[in-house]
């Protein structure tokens, strides 16, 4: 056989046309120019009325001209870096990197199979257990420290995440003094501000209230972001029947407009911001009017949202991973495994929910990470599709062999089966023992030896540095 180079394709899906996504664009555009979206922020009404908006009090209204222009200047690519300076997450092209949630109120204990009010050193637990995981290649500040000083809490979970895991964090916070504090901490991490530039470990996560309104805190943080070049999230999040339009295509013009005028005031401030796109829309529950976290309408949704992105080319923060169920059990991975493979297909760039995101965004459960942490093997197996090529097309091999003769002892057996994913969680045996575990027995186990792993510390100057900063906020200086 003549040579020939390797073909390889990665399995893709898309949901929308182009032409659709033109005509989404446009609609997008109409609203901002015509509705007008609400920033109640001196700083970012100025912004706006000095770029050429329309100002109704706190209400303005974005030429299309405006939002194009603003689109150009945002960076195509941005990446990430752990606490060592290492850049190890690249938003570019169809590479998925998946990561845990934030902000659950409650843990669901896999040691007693207790539900219990989140707390700070599960905060810990939860960070520990993210970094250990394989296919986590990024954090989030997973649950809220209810046995914390509220007003000083998003800073001592930020501070315990970034003391208990390596990887890059995406963190939210109550307002722009929290976030300068946080951001005092990483350049404490990284060394400098230079330092912590080349290679980014902290991304803000801000949200618009649908439909149409930022408040002044958030306003605040995407200002802050900007003049500081902190890598920026935008994430719209309509309820589709609620807060937006019942028609899911309605929905995603809205969270469409709402993530866009986000990217104008971070270019406005200061063109060349990192900033993220995103659309998280889903459907309102009419039986419980409940934000559904698992249905295939938010999964179609997220994966339309990608199309955006990729339109735009602009990197995206998506969701997979999470489910409307309170327990470990069969709802909970059909929605996980619906979600993390679709958004995989739809090349969603930086996909957050996995695993901690249970219950409508209430519960985090370790359990369901380590379960999401094999789906996602399976995902990866997946999404690696076929490379044909002279060797694998193996001609040669089934000619070799011949027919009614075995290949089990060839060695390109020896060298291809290692290839292969083998479920440390996934039964694939024959015969079932009679004191054999069950699936719900084997995931406690694999949790807990995840949960046992420790990873690198911080330098101890580092770590007292960050324990002054605490013990400042704590007396309230």
């Amino acid at each position: 056989m003549l040579h020939m180079p390797d073909l390889k394709f990665q399995p893709e899906m898309r949901v929308l046309s182009r032409e659709q996504i033109q005509e989404i664009h446009w609609a997008s555009l109409e609203v901002l120019e015509k509705t007008g979206i609400v920033m109640n922020h001196p700083k970012a009404l100025e912004a706006m009325d000095g770029a050429g908006c329309r100002l109704d009090d706190v209400r303005v209204r974005i030429p299309a001209w405006l939002v194009e222009d603003c689109l150009r200047m945002a960076p195509k690519r941005l990446v990430l870096g752990n606490r060592s300076g290492d850049r190890t997450v690249c938003l570019q092209g169809r590479y998925s990197w998946f990561g845990p949630s934030l902000d659950c109120i409650n843990y669901l204990d896999p040691d007693t199979g207790q539900r219990i009010p989140f707390t700070l050193e599960h905060c810990a637990a939860t960070a520990r257990l993210s970094a250990a995981l394989p296919n986590f290649e990024w954090s989030m500040v997973i649950g809220m420290a209810s046995d914390q000083p509220p007003e000083i809490a998003d800073r001592l979970v930020a501070k315990t995440v970034l003391e208990n895991s390596p990887q890059p964090l995406v963190f939210c916070c109550n307002n722009g003094q929290s976030l300068k504090a946080i951001h005092e901490m990483a350049i404490a991490i990284a060394g400098s501000q230079d330092n912590f530039r080349n290679a980014p470990f902290l991304v803000q996560y801000s949200e618009p209230i649908s439909p149409l309104s930022y408040f002044g805190p958030s306003l605040e943080k995407i200002i802050y972001c900007s003049e500081n070049r902190i890598p920026l999230i935008i994430l719209s999040a309509p309820l589709s029947g609620g807060t937006g339009p019942a028609n899911l295509t309605g929905a995603i013009v809205l969270g469409n407009a709402e993530s866009l005028s986000g990217l104008v005031l971070s270019q406005l401030i200061s063109p060349g911001t990192p900033f993220v796109y995103g659309i998280q829309a889903s459907i309102m529950d009419m039986r419980s009017t409940i934000y559904s976290y698992g249905s295939a309408e938010g999964a179609l949704m997220n994966c339309a949202a990608t199309d955006l992105a990729r339109f735009y080319d602009l990197p995206q923060f998506s969701t997979a991973g999470s489910t409307d169920s309170k327990h470990l059990d069969a709802q909970s991975g059909i929605e996980a495994a619906f979600q993390c493979l679709s958004a995989a297909l739809s090349g969603g760039g930086l996909i957050h929910d996995c695993g901690s995101w249970m219950d409508h965004g209430t519960l985090a459960a370790p359990e369901m990470m380590v379960m999401d942490n094999e789906i996602l093997h399976m995902v990866r197996q997946f999404m690696k599709g076929f490379t044909v090529n002279q060797d694998s097309l193996s001609v040669g091999l089934i000619d070799e062999i011949g027919p009614g003769r075995q290949y089990l002892q060839h060695p390109a057996t020896l060298r291809d089966f290692k290839e292969i994913f083998y479920s440390k969680l996934f039964d694939r045996s024959m015969v079932l023992a009679p004191d054999a575990p069950d699936f719900t027995a084997r995931l406690r186990r694999l949790t807990m030896d995840f949960m046992s792993r420790e990873p690198a510390a911080l330098p101890p100057e580092v770590t007292r540095e960050l324990d002054l900063m605490a013990k400042s906020w704590r007396s309230g200086h």
